[in-house]
């Protein structure tokens, strides 16, 4: 199956729970909103996973071209670690 397209996904979610597509949109952009503004408590989704910010620390790089090291200051950064069910319902258990 080819990548599912925003209409796609919602007329799927509208059709399964019964709601219309508008309702299942308006959900998602609710979900998406609380989810940016608790990420920085981090933010669970049941079964699928969890974003959470990362401080990176300093360090050394390389610029490839050159091969000159370059330091890379330290900063924030935003991950998303998926949850072992969702792993293993889509890459199969052990």
């Amino acid at each position: 199956m080819a990548k599912m397209t925003k209409s796609q996904v919602l007329g799927s979610l509208a059709e399964k729970t019964g709601v219309s597509k508008k309702s299942a949109g308006l959900f998602i952009e609710e979900l998406v909103k609380l989810a940016y503004k608790e990420a920085k408590n981090s933010f669970t989704i049941p079964g699928l996973g969890k974003i959470v910010l990362v401080n990176r620390k300093a360090r050394i790089g390389r610029n490839p071209a050159t091969g000159e090291q370059i330091q890379i200051p330290a900063k924030r950064v935003v991950k998303f670690r998926i949850a072992k069910a969702a792993k293993d319902s889509i890459l199969g258990g052990k």
